[in-house]
């Protein structure tokens, strides 16, 4: 029997987080190769050598980092390599990194500031860009980036994190018709709150959701080739009432 993800190679940026290693789990169960790339090695991997022996996948560990400023480009031609290799492959791609300082944190320090644009925007366009053209040689690939409902409306609490996030979302609108014609899909999955170490403890959460049945629901996102999805999937409807506030009014709601 054919596995879904045979023939297919899916990079994981980020793959130390809670959700991204539950994605790399799923895809090599389903026939993937793995690319797991993030800053914490060691920890990598172990997941690595977890998931060769669960599925007897192929499965590769490399050294990334979201700061625009490391070699980006780089990376890249190392992914569009280590793909190459094998004839027919097709180079799919989940980005799961993400910084969310509090707001309060931020207020106090603009370098947190930075480092929430940085991670959550500039790291991301930054290393989408350079792969890009790789996607459009191999053809057929999907790219599903995580983001968050954040970036549907500013509000007073996280302001800053959902302005990166925002961006983020618009930029992948744009990679989406760039990509399509080379048979490429760019799937938007907007995360609520889930049970991860980065919402650990904050304050003023509901409805936290597992990462893996968000892992779950990525993967399946990509079969789909869905554009813009939600996770869980009322929040579509939570932001939709949201967004339809006016500004006069929600300034002075408790939500802000």
């Amino acid at each position: 029997m054919t596995l879904p993800w045979t023939g297919h190679t899916w990079l994981v940026l980020g793959a130390s987080s809670s959700v991204a290693r539950a994605f790399a789990r799923l895809a090599a169960e389903g026939g993937a190769d793995l690319l797991l790339a993030g800053r914490d090695r060691a920890d990598i991997e172990r997941t690595a050598a977890d998931i060769r022996l669960r599925t007897g996948r192929s499965v590769d560990v490399l050294y990334f980092d979201a700061d625009p400023y490391t070699d980006h480009a780089g990376f890249a031609e190392a992914c569009r390599a280590k793909v190459a290799a094998v004839e027919g492959q097709y180079l799919d791609v989940f980005l799961a990194f993400g910084a969310m300082p509090s707001q309060e944190d931020i207020d106090r320090d603009f370098t947190l500031a930075q480092q929430a644009i940085t991670v959550n925007y500039t790291g991301a366009v930054s290393i989408l860009a350079r792969l890009a053209p790789v996607l459009e040689s191999r053809r057929g690939g999907r790219v599903v980036v995580l983001t968050s409902v954040a970036g549907d409306r500013g509000r007073g609490k996280n302001y800053v994190y959902g302005s990166a996030k925002a961006g983020l979302n618009t930029y992948l609108q744009g990679l989406r018709g760039r990509l399509h014609g080379a048979g490429v899909s760019v799937t938007t999955v907007k995360a609520g709150f889930l049970d991860t170490a980065m919402t650990y403890g904050l304050p003023g959460m509901f409805k936290v959701a597992p990462p893996g049945l968000c892992a779950r629901a990525c993967l399946a996102h990509a079969a789909k080739r869905r554009e813009i999805a939600y996770f869980p999937g009322f929040w579509r409807f939570v932001m939709a009432i949201l967004k339809a506030i006016p500004e006069r009014w929600f300034k002075r709601l408790s939500i802000r």
